[in-house]
């Protein structure tokens, strides 16, 4: 067997997506139709009718290959957010942007800024790569601590800085005040906001702060608020200077005509966004009602996002023994301690769901509680 040249590469820690429900019906005997996914802040109402149709009539075009910097998406997505062309990078999902920035500006050993807990793939990514992570803790609340953030990157050499607005796991907000200190106190670094989620904030996001800030990049996604989490689409927006060096690493034809064509369409879809986000927005109130009864688990207060974290109040319980509860009652969701670094055993985290699938998570809930 031939030796692999990077040894980080296989010392290194992959990424652990949530579980599917074939998984769950297989090793617990749950019927699939009656398991609620709740662990992959997936769209419940599935994707954009829209993006279907544009998918379906892009294939046809399989023969040809697709343009090598995803030239009609870029397009559509400087026309949708007021931004021309060549300050638009895209590929197949946002991770994989993620991936560009940090083999672009980060060399093996420097230092990368993020919080703790944060999306795996800042560390999962800068590990692998032989980058540092330095982390900024946020305590039982998710609180943001904007003054040690701010603080490291003024005593660290830092070359980039990620935040995720809202932030995952905890789906809190971070101000546009706090937003533009780090910009302005990052210097040469590059600051990374991932606003996956924004949709479900029902707020514009940072995209305006772009022009102002010639350090700042901000990715978005086609997974979450436009159901398209299968197709694999995502997108940087910022300087053209700042992603030029990002089309000189990416693949050269890493995004496919279907890819292009439905992420395009799915941009046009407001309806579907609209949708989507108002069903979001009453479930995160309807299951902060059905567990504010609970006194085993709380839900952490706050999320402006398509998911929320549950707080294990009862010490003869741990996250891992409630996520285990739930999967033999066909609820999915992810047990904080295994999958975000820096979350200890009283933590998980849910997505916001059907109306069906929040009842079942309840339900289980209140189960395990009663059982105890």
């Amino acid at each position: 067997m031939a030796s692999v040249s990077n040894p980080i590469l296989v010392t290194g820690e992959p990424y652990t997506p949530g579980l599917t429900r074939e998984a769950v019906c297989e090793t617990y005997g749950v019927l699939v139709d009656e398991i609620a996914k709740l662990g992959s802040a997936e769209n419940p109402l599935g994707p954009s009718p829209k993006a279907l149709i544009a998918i379906a009539a892009a294939m046809g075009l399989t023969e040809q290959y697709p343009s090598w910097t995803a030239e009609p998406l870029r397009k559509a997505i400087a026309a949708r957010y007021d931004v021309a062309p060549d300050e638009v990078v895209c590929g197949t999902g946002e991770t994989e942007v993620i991936s560009f920035i940090i083999r672009a500006y980060a060399g093996v050993g420097d230092k990368i800024l993020m919080y703790r807990p944060c999306f795996p793939i800042y560390h999962l990514f800068a590990e692998n790569e032989g980058r540092v992570p330095v982390y900024v803790d946020m305590g039982r609340e998710m609180d943001f601590r904007v003054d040690a953030y701010v603080e490291a990157l003024k005593s660290e050499p830092i070359r980039i800085a990620f935040l995720t607005n809202p932030h995952s796991p905890s789906g809190k907000l971070m101000a546009e005040a706090d937003i533009r200190r780090i910009c302005e106190a990052a210097g040469d670094a590059l600051v990374v906001m991932d606003e996956a989620y924004i949709h479900f904030t029902e707020t514009e996001g940072s995209l305006h702060l772009v022009k102002e800030f010639p350090n700042l990049i901000v990715l978005r996604t086609f997974s979450k608020a436009f159901g398209l989490a299968g197709l694999r689409a995502g997108f940087g927006i910022a300087a053209p200077e700042i992603i030029r060096p990002l089309w000189n690493i990416k693949p050269t034809w890493n995004m496919g005509h279907m890819q292009m064509a439905g992420a395009a369409a799915a941009l046009t879809d407001h309806e579907h966004i609209r949708r989507t986000v108002d069903l979001i927005v009453e479930m995160r109130g309807y299951i902060a009602q059905r567990m504010s009864g609970l006194t085993a688990f709380r839900m952490v207060p706050g999320s402006r996002s398509n998911f929320f974290l549950i707080e294990v109040m009862d010490d003869r319980l741990d996250s891992t023994i409630v996520f285990e509860k739930l999967l033999e009652r066909g609820v999915i969701i992810k047990d904080g301690s295994v999958s975000f670094r820096g979350l200890d055993k009283r933590f998980l985290r849910s997505d916001v769901g059907s109306k069906v699938n929040m009842d079942r998570l309840a339900d289980a809930l209140a189960a395990i509680e009663q059982s105890l």
